[in-house]
């Protein structure tokens, strides 16, 4: 095991959260924890989590990225604790066994499939009792807000009065509010225990602002409901109902 902590991506309270299930995953008698990582891309999430003694499975399609991750895991020496499935997220339930998995990430994934619903479900299928499903998403609120303050003042009226909280252009199939992303999870069968903002003012800052006190803001304002709510992105942690 390379270290007790998963130095990944994302703000340190996303972090601190996910590192905390794993931690609880190791009380519960797992001594590797089993993370899937659905959409994970090139190993952001996965390689420090498998740096951490996680046994993690990375669902990707992208080749390019399953590139990357493979020779990232190769310089940090964990390769042999991540298995890789090329394919996308709805062939999870044929990979990974039901209710087999500590700890279940998706992140950055909801906005981009054609199904959230069934994607939610099939994170539910796949995680265990005591386990928790980790969902990052974009924020629609945030963009209406950005977009405000750079003066596209009518894009963003047109943005918050979308259903899905996009406009034309958009490289996202939708953007999600609280009450969206906890609704998406219930139906799904899943019980949120924590909803909490991700990069709060990071994208809005000027760049002279120190990095380790932008980092303690972000810590300190992730769980304020109001500052939450215009976060850049939505983190919840929701487990099986």
């Amino acid at each position: 095991m390379k270290t007790e902590t998963v130095a990944a991506r994302g703000s340190g309270a996303v972090r601190r959260v996910l590192e905390a299930e794993i931690q609880a995953a190791r009380a519960r008698g797992a001594e590797h924890p089993r993370v899937v990582d659905v959409g994970g891309g090139s190993g952001g999430w996965a390689v420090p989590f498998a740096a951490a003694g996680c046994r993690v499975t990375v669902v990707e399609p992208s080749p390019n990225a399953l590139a990357t991750l493979q020779r990232r895991a190769e310089e940090e020496g964990v390769a042999e604790l991540i298995t890789v499935v090329a394919d996308d997220s709805d062939a999870l339930g044929r990979y990974v066994e039901a209710g087999s998995a500590d700890l279940v990430l998706a992140h950055g994934l909801l906005e981009i499939v054609d199904d959230p619903a069934a994607v939610l479900t099939a994170l539910a299928t796949a995680v265990a009792p005591g386990g928790a499903v980790s969902v990052l998403v974009a924020n629609r609120h945030a963009a209406v807000l950005h977009r405000a303050l750079a003066g596209r003042v009518g894009e963003a009226r047109r943005l918050l009065e979308s259903a899905d909280g996009i406009v034309p252009g958009d490289t996202v199939l939708r953007r999600f509010s609280t009450e969206s992303l906890r609704a998406g999870l219930e139906a799904a069968g899943l019980e949120v225990t924590l909803l909490q903002g991700d990069r709060v003012i990071s994208d809005l800052v000027p760049g002279e602002v120190r990095e380790d006190e932008l980092a303690e803001f972000e810590r300190a304002a992730a769980g304020s409901p109001v500052l939450r709510d215009v976060a850049g992105r939505l983190h919840a942690v929701a487990r099986l109902a």
